[in-house]
């Protein structure tokens, strides 16, 4: 099996690390490992694209290549460039640092580099790790998905869904904030939301009189209804939600027609 990996969190990140040693399991001792990800942190540029301006890309060892670009970006470039040749017959993206769950999904440049090697036909699997008071004092706040993350996607690839529709199923896989055997197991759930919890922005001055804002995320430990991704992982489950890029409100379509005809 040919596997890419890649991530949001930047080339040298702690995450991508113990996706390479997932993917080099799956992929078996006759399988490939390859690594297209992004020079310097990218998080929370969702499915951004450079479409504007050229990137550069760099070769740092066989098949491990940094590209000044978004995770959705070297999914491209790993697809047209690097592995032209041959494409993957899987695509991974994290681990992570920080949970991908409820409205995050909608920001994540891990989640945007899965859905684009779903847009291009390929499947795809987004692994992300919680991380929170029972992830800190661990050999490694990975603890979770490293002991986890090869099970979770050996049983996607044996019994998942995959569709073979236009917007195809990619799956979105968080780790719960706690030590790898505190996991209780998997759950198949949805997206879910925070309420009263909002990406914001926040003024400051340089030492220069100059304004700047900062981004700030919300609080993250809020669980959401029962039954969806973050309330699973705050109650120490592997969450899996399959997800689609098509953001049209389907349930809407019919009473919308009546309603504008």
């Amino acid at each position: 099996m040919r596997i890419l990996i890649t991530n949001d969190d930047g080339i040298n990140a702690p995450g991508l690390k113990v996706l390479e040693a997932i993917a080099h399991e799956i992929a078996g001792p006759d399988g490939e490992v390859w690594t297209v990800a992004p020079a310097f942190e990218q998080s929370g540029v969702g499915h951004c694209i450079s479409y504007s301006h050229p990137m550069m890309i760099a070769e740092l060892a066989p098949r491990r290549f940094a590209a000044e670009g978004s995770p959705a970006d070297c999914v491209l470039a790993a697809l047209y460039d690097v592995m032209s040749e041959a494409r993957p017959d899987l695509v991974l993206s994290g681990v992570n640092r920080g949970n991908n769950s409820a409205e995050n999904v909608l920001y994540s440049g891990t989640l945007g580099a899965a859905m684009e090697a779903a847009l291009q036909g390929l499947p795809a699997i987004a692994l992300s790790q919680y991380m929170g008071a029972g992830t800190e004092g661990l050999d490694t706040p990975f603890q979770a998905a490293r002991d986890h993350g090869v099970q979770v996607v050996r049983a996607l690839l044996d019994r998942g869904i995959w569709t073979g529709d236009d917007y195809r199923v990619f799956y979105n896989v968080n780790f719960p904030p706690v030590a790898a055997q505190s996991v209780k197991g998997t759950k198949v759930v949805a997206q879910g939301f925070r309420r009263d919890t909002k990406f914001s922005c926040e003024p400051s001055l340089s030492p220069s009189g100059r304004k700047f804002l900062w981004i700030k995320g919300g609080p993250q430990h809020r669980p959401t209804a029962e039954g969806t991704d973050a309330a699973a992982n705050l109650d120490g489950w592997i969450s899996v939600t399959p997800l689609r890029a098509d953001l049209t409100a389907h349930d809407l379509l019919q009473d919308l027609e009546a309603r504008l005809a």
